[in-house]
């Protein structure tokens, strides 16, 4: 095999490796997970109750808007932060005040502030249990969740197009944190899941 002739062939299979490789788009991403949630939903783990999960319906979503996707920096809080959240069964949940996330969205400022279980030892993920001005008319009124993996940038990627609802909005017997008045934005978010 001559030296042109394996050049081009290396070069042809990296050109059939980088295609398959090729990124995929933010709304092919986000598109994707809500597929796979909405699979996850009729599988034996979800918390859609047996008798309803082969007629369950997709989720509804809001538009895929990329507006809702901004930076927020971590400002960790020095100290045990710890309180007792409410829940949708009426039992408190101990959590943890891990730090502020302070954003700008829509051109205004905000914070939300980012918690984890108060025995969770590992910290990997911060949970942000938000409300807005949409809950209780376009989406369930105790609000909804997001998850962030830990990163020690202390700069995270703030999406609201992956909010999700609690899962006692599909199974009551579910007991789900409710977010604390620190958390209730005064603006509407109309991003990730919603009721109809």
């Amino acid at each position: 095999m001559t030296r042109l002739v394996q050049t081009t062939l290396i070069a042809a299979v990296l050109g059939t490796l980088s295609c398959a490789r090729a990124p995929v788009s933010y709304t092919d991403e986000i598109a994707q997970r809500r597929a796979e949630i909405d699979a996850y939903m009729h599988s034996s783990e979800s918390p859609v109750p047996p008798e309803k999960r082969a007629s369950f319906p997709p989720l509804p979503y809001y538009g895929i808007d990329e507006s809702y996707r901004v930076p927020a920096a971590l400002k960790v809080l020095r100290g045990e932060q710890v309180l007792e959240m409410s829940t949708s069964t009426g039992a408190p949940r101990r959590m943890r005040r891990v730090g502020t996330l302070a954003f700008t969205l829509k051109g205004q400022p905000l914070t939300l502030t980012a918690f984890a279980e108060a025995d969770d030892t590992r910290l990997a993920r911060l949970f942000v249990p938000f409300g807005d001005l949409t809950n209780g008319l376009e989406t369930y009124q105790g609000g909804r969740y997001l998850d962030l993996d830990l990163k020690g940038s202390g700069v995270y990627d703030l999406d609201f197009n992956r909010a999700y609802h609690p899962y006692c909005v599909f199974n009551p017997t579910y007991e789900c944190p409710v977010p604390p008045r620190e958390n209730r934005l005064a603006v509407p978010i109309r991003a990730g899941e919603k009721l109809k």
